[in-house]
């Protein structure tokens, strides 16, 4: 019976321990991710970039919506 305590203290563990390390994953590590693919996204799909300003330039983006947004995006040309 002691065997099929320790085991389950274990899986216990086990699963806290994923658990924690899911939850800090998706609190802390996930929304900075998610804001660089739409930002990386947003920049591919820019028109009427001002790259007057060094290594950024400032560019429309046209949303789904319809709606022009100002983004800024590195400047690639600028090696």
């Amino acid at each position: 019976m002691k065997e099929a305590t320790g085991e389950l203290n274990m899986t216990v563990v086990t699963v806290v321990a994923i658990a924690a390390v899911a939850a800090f994953f998706y609190a802390f590590i996930w929304p900075s991710i998610k804001t660089n693919i739409l930002n990386s996204t947003k920049c591919a799909n820019v028109t009427n970039c001002d790259c007057s300003k060094g290594n950024t330039c400032t560019c429309q983006y046209l949303n789904e919506k319809g709606v022009s947004e100002k983004v800024t995006c590195p400047n690639n040309n600028n090696k």
